[in-house]
């Protein structure tokens, strides 16, 4: 009872940080912008009057101008009844207006004064002579002077911060700079973050130890005293980190890797032993280190450098993890996306001996994190969120989140009351294919990009077993002239050769478009002979599938496992094994190249259809394009003629 009534009392949730102290630096700045303000408002105030004469003075109530004076002392501040121009420099013979003015009274008793204010019906006011005017004037003088003052121990002090961070001061430098979250059992959890179930299952034993650490000690048990979580950025380590918090009801320490580094050496360490003694104090705690590859390199390596600060940053929270008594319920999860190059000290058990990898979600996944983002997103009837899963084949959690916030975007900008389909495609179109150009494009460029756009699409329709067709687009985007669009049925794990194949003659086919219908290329095939000869020398290199060297795997480069690109590495194969790859490689290219040219001189009436088609509406979609093509009847000629030549002649 005394435990929930602590977590009624505290407010503050996972992910809010408690309100700060009043800073007395704040105190002072008010009072000097207060001071500032009064100054202004009694130099500025009203309009400025002009001075005259104390004859002039009575000159004017003589010829009945003065509306109302005021009496304060020896001054007499007035006001005519409309403005007069009086002469301020006689040389220059240059004059001011106003409608007020002042003037002061001569030291000798004027008794006649009074009688002719009374006879022009002037308007006397009359205010009492300030004791404490020398203080206003001081207080007038001075402050200009002390807001220099104050500005000038102000930059001193933020001099000093920073010189007691560089030479590794007393003030704080050692201190953890880790953000800490208070308990809270309203915050994120396990039913906020959709799919990542194999990962959530692995965790949920940690969350049961956290909440009952006497049921496993009564059993002998000991649970990961850390968790490495791996995956593609965007797949949700952060969140799920914080959800693991939030189903456990225990505070939370967020640090990233860099925040340890400093110029001198120790000061991570210190940093590190800090932070693990404000986790000890508050137990049950998770400690959560992201992109803890920056400190956690492997050592003597030469990654990253020799840097001895990172390498004692590292020792320290090796020891750290050691130093955990039994009964400290402390529980340290990282981050990363670079296992590959994390100690092995690091990875060993004792340490982070429960390693997770977070793949992309998966349709299912894809449709219920969907849903999570769309709940504060007004939605029309069209929305089918499981048909926007299935064309998201790829994208992570960070991705779809930044897809629903793009179409919220464009819905905006068009003055929509609710976020349709058609807002959804855009946004999707917009982070796979950028922005659209509005390049003034020639009447060849575009039917050379329309025929290139037009054999993607033909020989996507042709091949069987092929990724199906959704669309088909001329109009410029980001740094492409065009997009052919194919979206698979379901996730894909295991490709065969046949498939890999049909998807190097899908490539291939805007090129062969342009050989049979210009007799020449052009530079758009650019992107396309990339991915196709990497495929390629993937498919030669990694994956067996040339019938001349057989099943052997040739490192040339290897791809990383998270980030998808290669890290250069020494190839272990012979010169004239190379010979042999590359002709392999460039053999694989140049029959489907072949094959893909003879296709479409078999259906050239199709490829000008749908040439044409781009042409005048710039975009296809793929029910547009079954119903351009004639395929179907295509092949039954085909096979119709196919059976009358297997038919034995008759004698």
């Amino acid at each position: 009872m005394k435990h929930e009534k602590n977590n009624k009392k505290n407010n503050n949730k996972i992910g809010q940080r408690p309100k700060p102290p009043i800073n007395p630096g704040s105190l002072i700045w008010l009072f000097l912008i207060f001071l500032a303000v009064y100054y202004f408002l009694n130099v500025f105030r009203g309009p400025k009057p002009i001075n005259i004469s104390y004859t002039e003075f009575k000159q004017e109530v003589t010829e009945g101008n003065v509306e109302e004076i005021t009496v304060k002392g020896e001054k007499i501040r007035g006001t005519f009844f409309e403005k007069r121009r009086k002469v301020a420099d006689k040389a220059k013979q240059d004059t001011v207006s106003s409608k007020h003015f002042v003037t002061i009274r001569p030291s000798f008793e004027d008794t006649e004064l009074m009688k002719l204010l009374e006879k022009n019906n002037v308007k006397i006011n009359a205010e009492s002579t300030d004791e404490n005017a020398w203080l206003q004037t001081a207080l007038l003088l001075l402050l200009p002077w002390i807001l220099i003052i104050g500005y000038f121990i102000y930059v001193r002090r933020k001099m000093q911060g920073q010189m007691q961070g560089m030479m590794g001061g007393m003030f704080n430098v050692g201190k953890s700079k880790a953000k800490r979250f208070r308990k809270s059992s309203g915050d994120v959890t396990y039913d906020d973050v959709a799919g990542l179930e194999n990962a959530k299952r692995d965790l949920r034993e940690i969350v049961e130890y956290l909440k009952e650490p006497e049921k496993f000690a009564a059993l002998g048990a000991n649970i990961p005293k850390g968790v490495l979580l791996m995956g593609a950025p965007g797949t949700g380590k952060t969140l799920l980190a914080r959800a693991t918090a939030g189903e456990a009801n225990v505070t939370f320490y967020s640090i990233s890797g860099s925040e340890f580094i400093e110029m001198f050496v120790g000061v991570g360490a210190s940093r590190v032993r800090d932070m693990f003694e404000n986790a000890k104090k508050e137990a049950p705690a998770i400690i959560f280190i992201d992109e803890i590859d920056s400190i956690g390199r492997a050592r003597g390596t030469g990654l990253g450098g020799g840097h001895d600060e990172r390498e004692q940053t590292l020792n320290q929270i090796l020891s750290e993890m050691d130093g955990f008594a039994p009964h400290e319920s402390v529980i340290v999860m990282a981050a990363t996306n670079r296992p590959d190059v994390l100690d092995p000290a690091l990875t060993r058990p004792g340490r982070f001996d429960r390693q997770i990898t977070l793949e992309r979600p998966q349709k299912k996944a894809r449709q219920k994190i969907l849903q999570i983002h769309m709940r504060e997103v007004p939605l029309a009837d069209d929305i089918d969120v499981e048909k926007l899963a299935s064309r998201t084949v790829g994208f992570s959690g960070a991705d779809l989140q930044n897809l629903v916030n793009e179409a919220a975007l464009l819905a905006g900008r068009k003055q929509k009351k609710k976020v349709d389909m058609e807002d959804f495609d855009e946004a999707r179109d917009k982070i796979l294919l950028g922005h659209e150009r509005e390049d003034m494009i020639n009447e060849d460029e575009r039917e050379a990009i329309a025929y290139h756009e037009a054999g993607h699409a033909l020989m996507a329709k042709l091949l069987p077993g092929a990724d199906p067709l959704k669309k088909v687009t001329i109009i410029p985007r980001g740094r492409s002239l065009g997009a052919t669009e194919q979206m698979p049925e379901e996730d894909r794990y295991n490709l065969n050769r046949s498939y890999l194949l049909n998807r190097i003659a899908i490539a291939l086919g805007g090129r062969s478009a342009e050989k049979v219908v210009f007799g020449e290329m052009t530079t758009g095939a650019e992107n396309d002979l990339k991915q196709v000869t990497h495929l390629a020398r993937r498919m030669v290199c990694n994956w067996g599938m040339s019938e001349k060297l057989g099943p052997v795997s040739f490192r040339q480069g290897e791809e990383h496992l998270f980030l998808g690109r290669e890290m250069t590495q020494a190839k272990d194969f012979s010169e004239h094994t190379a010979r042999i790859i590359d002709e392999e490689i460039q053999k694989i290219i140049q029959d489907m190249e072949n094959k893909t040219v003879k296709m479409l001189k078999e259906n050239r009436d199709n490829l000008d259809a749908l040439a044409n088609a781009l042409l005048e509406h710039e975009t296809l979609e793929d029910e547009q394009i079954e119903r351009l093509l004639d395929l179907d009847s295509k092949a039954k000629e085909a096979d119709h003629e196919k059976s009358k030549r297997d038919v034995p002649a008759e004698n």
